[in-house]
């Protein structure tokens, strides 16, 4: 009996044997990828902070929102987020290094907003940004 299930359980010649723990470490993920990510997340802030400026623009009614050009120029660079994201996995990228390289997204609308806002960056602000940094790289280490 105990033979017959094992025979049912182990796999065919032809397939491959179950893999156990963690998957493989995928093959580096190359420069563009990380380059088209960098980007990626700079245009990701570049957008919320047009649509933070378009909201303050706009009055209440539909239409207001459909003219409004901030509204429009953040959704184009959502549009180009998307494109880079996919470009990024087709070169072979991987999702476990990549998307905490898009967390800079946070650093980009802080520096963003103490530009154009006139937003004070605390020395708190900034070792939460070196926290990002840092974890963006532990998490791609290795990778």
């Amino acid at each position: 009996m105990a033979t017959a299930l094992s025979a049912k359980l182990a796999p065919a010649d032809d397939e491959p044997a179950p893999q156990l723990g963690f998957p493989p470490v995928p093959a580096a993920t190359p420069l563009t990828s990380i380059i088209c990510f960098i980007v990626a997340a700079f245009l990701g802030a570049v957008g919320q902070f047009l649509y933070k400026s378009g909201a303050a623009a706009a009055n209440s009614g539909w239409l207001s929102y459909l003219l409004n050009a901030k509204l429009a120029g953040g959704v184009a660079c959502y549009i180009a987020v998307m494109v880079l994201f996919v470009a990024a996995f087709k070169q072979g990228g991987s999702l476990l290094v990549l998307y905490p390289i898009y967390a800079s997204t946070f650093i980009w609308a802080a520096l963003i907003a103490w530009r154009f806002e006139g937003a004070t960056i605390s020395a708190v602000n900034v070792l939460g940004m070196l926290v990002l940094i840092a974890g963006m790289f532990l998490l791609g280490w290795k990778s």
